[in-house]
């Protein structure tokens, strides 16, 4: 498959915009690592949520068992402080589910915020570049020798502007009819050129 034109002007317009597309993806990838960082501050308040759930139930539980060993209202005491350290299991669990929906939202948004204009923009390329392999590559197949520029040259009478056609010859159509070579080489080259092909060279007249 021919993935760029052979004349210099396009070719050096197709690697441009490839390097550009690639320099818009590598942006907005950068774009979307940014966002996800930022949200994820958000988990400093979930995290010292956590830490201080963790405090809670780590001292009611230790004080409870050191309740515990007291005569006649120990274990009373140690029941009293175990319950109270589920205050400090509910605060762990609402910060850990604070920590993971922030990670959640953090991700989805840098996902969301890189994957759209990369998208909008790697679609139009890659349909440009394809249509442009696609169509070079088959008339490709057709250029051995001038004598194939015919068929370019009927195509540029029926595609190519009516401005351009006149520089070429006051009566292009006729010209091609007549088989006039000069003609249906410049016919062939205007056509190919819009396609980002190089012609082959104009071969001599025999005598």
């Amino acid at each position: 498959m021919k993935l760029y034109a052979d004349t210099p002007a396009r070719r050096t317009r197709q690697i441009v915009s490839d390097t550009l597309v690639l320099l818009w993806v590598g942006l907005w990838v950068w774009l979307g690592r940014q966002v996800f960082d930022t949200v994820q501050l958000l988990q400093g308040p979930a995290g010292s949520l956590r830490s201080a759930g963790q405090t809670v139930e780590g001292s009611l539980t230790g004080a409870g068992d050191e309740a515990g060993r007291l005569p006649l209202v120990g274990d009373s005491l140690r029941v009293w402080l175990q319950q109270a350290a589920g205050s400090g299991t509910t605060l762990r669990e609402a910060g850990t589910s604070m920590s993971d929906t922030v990670h959640t939202v953090a991700l989805v948004l840098g996902i969301v915020i890189a994957a759209v204009p990369i998208a909008l923009v790697v679609l139009v390329w890659a349909f440009v570049r394809y249509r442009f392999a696609r169509r070079a590559t088959t008339a490709q197949r057709f250029i051995d020798a001038s004598a194939d520029l015919d068929l370019f040259a009927l195509r540029a009478l029926a595609r190519q502007p009516m401005t351009a056609l006149a520089r070429i010859s006051d009566d292009p159509a006729g010209a091609w009819r007549r088989g006039d070579p000069a003609v249906v080489h410049a016919l062939g080259v205007l056509e190919l050129r819009s396609n980002g092909l190089w012609p082959p060279p104009l071969e001599p007249r025999a005598r």
